[in-house]
């Protein structure tokens, strides 16, 4: 039997390898395989830069409320850890770097949504979540003594007018519950006291007392007989008597 000669050349795979340089650059999932959606570093897939979370834009006077609509919007999205720098930025030979940055600049781009344009241009550089965040609240946010003040003037000096009582009631529950937002009631240790029931007793009170003098005259009568309830009912109990 005659040997196979030694300059045979070896018989070609039928299916040629491709050349690796020319191979497209490996492509970065937006997840990994291994995130789940309660990570912060997780982006779902209508997630874009174009999205616009809330319903305020910011311009100025009504920081209060957009850093409030804000907040919740990225707490839905588990992305307040960008702004609140629970979620502290990784150094560049971390594994996380590079989803930090891609969530980070998401982050800057639903804030640049929901403000004016003048505002967007002054923050454009500004490399994170966290420092623009910042950088508003100290150019827009007032001290709480200034705004205090200011909700308790708006506040007393607030009547219905021409208003209907349901616009004049829902005028004064925006700015009675931004004024307790800005004073919470505090709380007790103590389980037996009630003093904080009290407080909470008190300041319903006042809050209807508010609601009824800033009323026409021409409810004038519905008034006295609410008055005479003790306890007075809920607010929005009153509200529905009046209305």
């Amino acid at each position: 039997m005659a040997s196979a000669s030694p300059n045979t050349s070896p018989i070609a795979s039928p299916i040629a390898s491709p050349d690796q340089s020319s191979l497209p650059p490996p492509q970065i999932p937006i997840c990994s395989p291994k995130m789940t959606e309660s990570s912060p570093y997780f982006l779902h897939s209508g997630d874009n830069p174009g999205t616009v979370l809330g319903s305020q834009v910011l311009h100025g006077e009504n920081y209060p409320i957009w850093s409030r609509s804000m907040l919740m919007a990225l707490n839905t999205k588990n992305k307040v850890g960008f702004i609140d720098e629970s979620i502290i930025k990784p150094s560049t030979s971390d594994p996380n770097f590079a989803v930090w940055t891609r969530c980070n600049d998401m982050v800057i781009s639903w804030i640049l949504n929901s403000i004016s344009k003048d505002l967007a241009s002054s923050i454009i550089y500004i490399e994170t979540a966290r420092e623009i965040w910042l950088d508003l609240k100290e150019r827009m946010s007032q001290g709480n003594g200034s705004r205090v003040f200011q909700l308790q003037k708006a506040i007393s000096t607030l009547s219905q007018d021409q208003l209907s009582v349901s616009s004049y009631f829902t005028k004064l529950k925006g700015l009675w519950d931004e004024l307790f937002n800005y004073r919470p009631t505090p709380s007790c240790s103590c389980c037996s006291c009630g003093a904080v029931k009290t407080m909470l007793g008190f300041q319903h009170q006042e809050y209807i007392m508010r609601f009824l003098m800033g009323l026409n005259d021409s409810y004038s009568s519905v008034r006295s007989q609410i008055l005479l309830n003790d306890p007075l009912p809920p607010i929005n109990r009153v509200f529905a008597l009046i209305i």
